[in-house]
């Protein structure tokens, strides 16, 4: 979950400073992803009991995260084509 959780913002990180708008899109897209492997990790927790960890609240954020990047990411692949 580390991996993937700080790998969301380092890849916006990377889109930010993308040198295209396709590599801006394919870095966003990779953002979306790791949001979505961060979701399957959370709920991966929650529904496991391994930690006692409150994940409620990180699950709507991460939920979020995702909607707002893939909104980004179909906005910028329409300017594409």
């Amino acid at each position: 979950m580390l991996r993937s959780g700080t790998s969301i913002g380092a890849n916006v990180e990377e889109a930010t400073a993308g040198i295209s708008k396709r590599d801006f899109t394919h870095k966003m897209a990779i953002s979306s992803k790791e949001a979505r492997e961060t979701k399957y990790w959370l709920r991966l927790i929650q529904h496991s009991r391994i930690v006692d960890v409150e994940t409620s609240n990180l699950l709507v954020q991460v939920e979020e995260l995702i909607r707002i990047l893939t909104s980004i990411v179909k906005t910028s692949q329409v300017s594409i084509k």
